[in-house]
């Protein structure tokens, strides 16, 4: 067969590290030959998942402060789709569990098991544990890949390739390659696969190449890679799996090597965006009257979204993937508000644009003095309209939540907005979830399950001041969520929250 395969050239940011406190007890070191060792791996494949830590223990029945050379470890969360590196351990039968942090405490005997089970770990074998399903239902299957010994590989020029199917499709899929500068026409099959099957190891000669997965039986390409560069004698696991972006393709995949973990996506799939009208009434856009049309460059000379009102967001739009430039015209004239604004689509993402007025002072003679009759007033101000975009949280994780929250409050008085989120036996000053979120600089937070009293507060002078304040109830059924903090006149304290879904719910 002469396909190749390419996955990533470089180290992923999103590799996993050790968690700090991981217990190597006595008698766990064995010899000094590094030789003499397995390996054992973790890749978290329930998408509702929350992090999930892995525990590692020789003995159940051992007292983890006990010097009787038991061997235990815990590893940091693993989000979904992200992998543990190949962690070292000496030949031996183990006991393992998965849990994630229900508590405020991540400590073994803290955490809510999901799964537990035995596993063999022999020497120059990787023993790879993936969770699978639905986190209420979830399954462990364990795969055990040899440490490939490429010695005869005199050239150094080969790399190995493995398949891992964890799309739940019964269909099952075909998977191909082709060399970079072809197309499926020159694809070879590299084999079909069922769910949860992973194939033998397969060499190819280290170079670019692109990926195309089918349904099993079928030649219509449902999803077609970007290049992918193999320019290592490594070992990978190509992991096909379900898309959880915003692209019309079902398949996603994840190149999983010793160390890193890369994502890779339909190179054709579209990407979705949205806007958010917080442009405020003001004195000098006389003729801005709370609604703006978004216009695009280069789609047509309609307007995409019209006549957007200010504190909502627009529908949901899909656009392919690329660069586009951005006008924000007042409605039914040809007062623009803003031009040419970027807007990057990758394939598969998921954006909101918001759209805020920024006032600025104006140093007329450019001697860095705005109160030129020292009257304690700026003597003239002009506003600016702004974009922000943010990506869109896609996380289906049914046990925590992404809260982003975003400060478009301009004011002389603060540039810091802090939120805390208070549980019942706590007060804002003993709040563990907390976090400042800057003028137009987003800040995130993940939320267990729980009611929560939610304070927007701000410093002015010496002063804590609450802008807002609200219950906030996450359970199962809740979603992402914006936290978008305003000046509203209409309001008692002249602020106000919005509490907005990160996506729309036909977008799930």
């Amino acid at each position: 067969m002469s396909s190749k395969s390419h996955l990533f050239s470089t180290i992923s940011s999103s590799t996993i590290l050790l968690f700090a406190s991981a217990l190597v007890l006595a008698g766990c070191g064995g010899g000094d030959d590094n030789s003499d060792v397995g390996y054992v791996k973790f890749y978290n494949s329930s998408k509702n998942a929350p992090e999930i830590l892995l525990t590692i223990d020789q003995d159940l029945q051992s007292d983890d402060d006990d010097d009787d050379g038991n061997y235990e470890v815990t590893f940091n969360g693993i989000e979904y789709t992200e992998a543990l590196s190949n962690f070292e351990v000496e030949p031996n039968t183990y006991f393992y569990e998965m849990g994630w942090q229900d508590e405020d405490s991540n400590d073994r005997d803290d955490l809510a098991l999901v799964a537990e089970g035995q596993i063999t770990v022999s020497k120059d074998n990787i023993q790879l544990l993936v969770l699978t399903d639905d986190i209420t239902s979830a399954q462990v299957e364990t795969y055990n890949i040899a440490v490939v010994d490429d010695d005869e590989d005199e050239d150094d020029d080969l790399f190995n390739l493995r398949i891992l199917n964890l799309h739940p499709d019964s269909a099952g899929v075909d998977v191909y390659m082709s060399e970079s500068d072809e197309t499926f026409n020159e694809a070879t099959l590299v084999g079909q696969y069922n769910y949860k099957q992973l194939s033998d190891n397969q060499k190819f000669e280290q170079d670019e190449y692109i990926f195309y997965i089918t349904k099993a039986g079928t030649e219509e390409v449902l999803f077609t890679s970007s290049d992918i560069d193999y320019a290592y004698p490594a070992q990978y696991v190509m992991i096909v799996r379900e898309n959880n972006g915003s692209g019309n393709s079902p398949y996603g995949l994840d190149r999983m090597s010793s160390s890193s973990i890369t994502e890779y996506l339909d190179t054709d799939s579209e990407a979705r965006f949205r806007a958010y009208n917080a442009i405020t009434e003001h004195d000098l856009i006389p003729n801005y009257t709370g609604t703006f049309d978004v216009y695009i460059n280069g789609i047509d000379d309609e307007a995409e979204i019209k006549a957007l009102e200010r504190g909502h967001f627009s529908d949901t739009k899909i656009q392919d993937k690329g660069d586009y430039s951005l006008d924000l015209l007042i409605p039914n004239t040809a007062e623009s508000l803003l031009s040419n604004h970027l807007l990057g689509l990758a394939e598969n993402t998921n954006k909101t644009v918001f759209f805020y007025l920024n006032e600025e002072d104006v140093d007329l003679d450019g001697d860095g003095n705005v109160d030129e009759n020292n009257d304690g007033i700026v003597d003239e101000i002009e506003v600016k309209i702004r974009s922000l975009v943010v990506n869109n949280s896609t996380r289906e994780s049914i046990y925590d939540h992404q809260i982003t929250m975003i400060n478009l409050v301009d004011s002389d008085d603060f540039s810091l907005v802090n939120f805390y989120f208070v549980r019942s036996d706590e007060t804002i000053e003993t709040a563990l979830y907390n976090r400042s979120a800057a003028y137009t600089q987003p800040e995130s937070v993940y939320l267990q399950n729980n009611t929560y009293q939610v304070f927007a507060v701000a410093k002015v002078d010496s002063s804590d001041v609450i802008l807002s304040s609200f219950e906030l109830v996450l359970d199962e059924e809740s979603e992402e969520l914006f936290l978008i903090v305003e000046a509203d006149i209409n309001e008692p304290t002249g602020y106000r929250t919005e509490i907005l879904k990160q996506t729309d719910d036909e977008e799930g």
